[in-house]
């Protein structure tokens, strides 16, 4: 098996068929299985984690809530929000989850640094926020039979005031932001970059963070089904 992450971009795609191929695939996976990052953008959706209690569920309206097997609190998924969903063999790669966690949390990191943003993790809440305390990328993952499945979101040009109708992660009051905001306060007149500039740069970060040589682009655009070899 070679040491490659292979990148699927998915483009917009409904939550729960996404997350059912992410568990079919997680099921059906043996020692050849490809390790992969699933790049992609979710129609609106609030998905609820194992732990999730439903008074975190302010006010959702007309926003479906979605009970799922990862770990962690409620979050919302939508439009100008990058989703990676990183489905490796952890055995395989020698990687603890705590590893796992480490390296997602730092590709952000580095990611956002290339546009001039500081952030870091917080040892008491998972994730990566602006110094402010400014959440601007999530994290919940799931461990099954020794392969990590769900991943990341990172806020890159949103409508923020979504976050309100939740508190986001279980964190009462919490703040969240995205990269156009921030750019904005710190006077840069630019656009906000693109969904394939900042997925190509927290692709080739994640994959140097996890131990990986290589990355390839996978040509299939549309969402993948995956049978039994």
């Amino acid at each position: 098996m070679s040491n490659t992450l292979y990148i699927r971009k998915l483009g917009r795609q409904a939550y729960e068929p996404v997350w059912q191929a992410m568990q079919e695939y997680t099921e059906i996976r043996d020692q050849s299985s490809r390790d992969e990052f699933w790049l992609l953008e979710h129609d609106p959706v609030f998905t609820q984690g194992q732990a999730g209690k439903a008074e975190h569920v302010l006010n959702p309206g007309d926003i479906p809530v979605v009970q799922v097997d990862r770990g962690g609190q409620v979050t919302y998924h939508g439009p100008g929000q990058l989703v990676g969903y990183v489905l490796i063999d952890i055995r395989r790669s020698a990687l603890g989850v705590r590893d796992l966690v480490t390296g997602i949390e730092q590709a952000i990191v580095e990611t956002l640094d290339d546009y001039g943003l500081e952030s870091a993790p917080r040892a008491d809440a998972p994730g990566v926020y602006r110094p402010d305390g400014a959440k601007i990328a999530q994290l919940g993952l799931r461990v099954r039979k020794g392969c990590s499945f769900h991943g990341l979101s990172l806020n890159i040009s949103m409508d923020l005031t979504v976050f309100q109708r939740i508190n986001p992660c279980g964190h009462i009051g919490m703040a969240v932001t995205d990269i156009e905001s921030e750019m904005q306060k710190q006077g840069v007149k630019r656009a906000a970059p693109g969904f394939d500039e900042i997925g190509a740069a927290l692709s080739a970060s994640l994959s140097k963070k996890l131990g990986y040589s290589t990355t390839e682009m996978l040509a299939e655009k549309s969402l993948p089904t995956f049978d039994k070899a």
